[in-house]
């Protein structure tokens, strides 16, 4: 299965192109998308989702058209935003069970498999009883997956899922989500580098509602080999360096600047090589970008 975007424009009433002629192909497995904020993630996802419709464009996923046929596309998705409500006095278990009853799950005994099997699998099967207001941020991502999940959806959409997690959550859910996408299509919508390079196998960038990127995460690295520098400045000098240089960050370690630059060769002999990693490369793409925000 595969989820295919070909040129998705979407301007708002205010004048904002949020999306600029868009094209991507998303197969099975985790892909991410990263960006800062006011890229044009949650625009594209919403659309994707079938939340609100795109001035020009096409979305195909396998043999569905996606902005033709919106309840066939429904049918197939799960979608966690990245802000959902939830009732806090009513427990996980009970809920889940309102929400399958809502998809279409109506009898009785199937919606209580399927609602046990969703909390076990996500973890959540101990706490089935407690109430959702106890929950931790964790825990609530969680039931937010239990419930994209119910009806089997071909394709997953999560929006920004680990913001707000401990390192300890953060790891047992994107392991998880991990394991959601060896069989469907998942799309990490996220401005957490670390979190695509730890999970997804393709990738893509967007900044100022275009996608500068799309590929593999490991080779977007590779090609960054021998080309990244580090060096630890005084912060005053920060300026001068970032005249002559392509300074890709900064940052404060015990009071020194450390920056690290992108260059074909070693800009001197003050410089040390830096084996390059996800992060480079996403700001070396924004770097060669205009930077214009968008909603």
């Amino acid at each position: 299965m595969e989820l295919v975007i070909e040129n998705v424009s979407k301007t708002y009433a205010n004048g904002v192109q949020a999306l600029k002629g868009v094209s991507l192909s998303i197969p099975t497995g985790l892909f991410g998308l990263v960006g800062p904020n006011g890229s044009g993630k949650t625009t594209l996802m919403r659309t994707i989702a079938t939340l609100q419709e795109p001035d020009a464009g096409a979305i195909r996923f396998g043999d569905i058209d996606v902005l033709r046929d919106k309840d066939a596309l429904r049918r197939r998705l799960g979608y966690l935003p990245q802000e959902f409500g939830l009732y806090p006095n009513i427990s996980a278990q009970m809920l889940l069970g309102h929400l399958a009853a809502l998809k279409g799950i109506m009898d009785a005994r199937e919606r209580a498999a399927v609602v046990a099997a969703l909390l076990q699998r996500t973890n959540l099967w101990q706490a089935r009883k407690k109430r959702l207001g106890t929950f931790s941020g964790g825990m609530k991502q969680r039931f937010g997956i239990a419930q994209a999940l119910l009806g089997g959806p071909e394709l997953i959409i999560v929006d920004e899922p680990t913001a707000g997690l401990d390192p300890e959550e953060r790891t047992r859910f994107l392991n998880f989500l991990s394991e959601i996408g060896e069989n469907v299509v998942v799309i990490l919508s996220t401005h957490i580098i670390d979190d695509v390079q730890e999970v997804c196998g393709r990738m893509a960038i967007i900044e100022g509602g275009r996608v500068l990127h799309e590929g593999e995460p490991r080779a977007a690295v590779e090609a960054l080999r021998g080309k990244t520098w580090i060096k630890e400045i005084d912060k005053e000098d920060l300026s001068a360096y970032q005249a002559t240089l392509r300074v890709l960050s900064t940052r404060l370690r015990g009071g020194r600047t450390i920056i690290h630059v992108l260059s074909e060769e070693r800009p001197d002999d003050t410089f040390a090589e830096a084996p390059p990693d996800l992060e480079d490369v996403y700001f070396a793409t924004l770097s060669g970008n205009g930077r214009e925000r968008v909603a």
